[in-house]
């Protein structure tokens, strides 16, 4: 199995380490505009193999997507990343033009490919994907989710102070601050729902640190957050070459479900080998419903910058 990651900066290289580490695919190829940038960090990587004990070949090339030949998965992460202060929107002047070019040049290589959209803002630019290539919608998926989820259940284990392995949870919407929905109601430890373990006011700041987890991150770095995106990026790839069928919150494009239409959002998905095997839809309460309906209304909102370009 071949996989191929788009922009080798902190995303993109700690997708390649943890596909690399976890033997997902027999061989990675790391492609990035900047001179050396890829060849060095794959370098980098294959050196541990050594260390680590894993035979997956890792290659890094500059702007050569003929080397790109063949991927069954291709994961996309150039573009500018977030600063301080910078929301995920004001990214999608230059991202959108970056995700389209490199979206049409992998299908030159890879026509059959799954697409994972990491880029932001990533449920604009896993639309922009969709509509620009022409592609069934099973074959292009956003990531932003999965990551969500992981730092939902990451605040949840820090209140509770138990393993976050042991916790069940999920953030459907968009993949934003004001966008994402952490189903709080739904959340298990061991099967006992969280509400009945956390107080009211512990559980809602939970669900306020889950939805500025981002944000927090880059304050703190001075720039986007790597390790839990690649390595969020990576497990997607891992459900789709090992045909897992996990269910994962993935953004894919909506024909109807959840009384939505003509845009990509966050909802459980089925991924397997075909990439999108199904759409799960769960039974939300109607203030759960509402707040993916405003969700829904600012995403579409967003995609409306992109007229000039589909």
């Amino acid at each position: 199995m071949k996989v191929s990651i788009i922009g080798a900066g902190s995303v993109g290289a700690s997708c390649a380490e943890y596909i690399a580490i976890k033997s997902i695919a027999s061989h990675v190829v790391l492609l990035d505009i900047k001179e050396g940038l890829a060849e060095g960090k794959t370098l980098d990587i294959y050196q541990s193999a050594t260390l680590l004990s894993y035979n997956t070949k890792v290659v890094g090339v500059t702007n050569d997507y003929q080397a790109t030949e063949c991927s069954d998965v291709v994961v996309i992460t150039s573009g500018i990343p977030r600063k301080p202060g910078m929301s995920r929107e004001e990214l999608i002047g230059i991202n959108a033009g970056i995700v389209d070019s490199v979206a049409q040049n992998i299908l030159k290589y890879s026509p059959d490919t799954i697409f994972i959209v990491v880029s932001n803002p990533m449920d604009t630019m896993t639309y922009l994907a969709l509509k620009k290539t022409g592609l069934p919608k099973n074959r292009v998926i956003g990531m932003g989710g999965i990551l969500d989820s992981a730092r939902f259940k990451t605040y949840l284990s820090l209140a509770l102070e138990v393993p976050s392995g042991e916790i069940q949870g999920m953030v459907i919407g968009g993949h934003g601050d004001t966008t994402m929905i952490p189903l709080a109601r739904l959340s298990t430890y061991h099967g006992i729902p969280i509400s009945t373990l956390l107080s009211p006011q512990k559980l809602d700041q939970v669900v306020a640190d889950t939805m500025v987890g981002g944000a927090t991150l880059t304050a703190l770095l001075g720039t986007s957050a790597w390790y839990a995106p690649g390595a969020s990026a990576a497990y997607l790839v891992d459900s789709i070459l090992g045909d897992f069928r996990r269910l994962l919150p993935c953004s894919v494009l909506l024909e109807g479900e959840y009384g939505l239409d003509d845009l990509c959002i966050g909802v459980p998905c089925i991924i397997g080998a075909n990439g999108l095997e199904s759409i799960v839809e769960i039974a939300l309460d109607a203030s759960e419903q509402e707040k993916l309906n405003q969700s829904a209304q600012k995403i579409q909102q967003m995609n409306q910058s992109l007229d000039s370009i589909l």
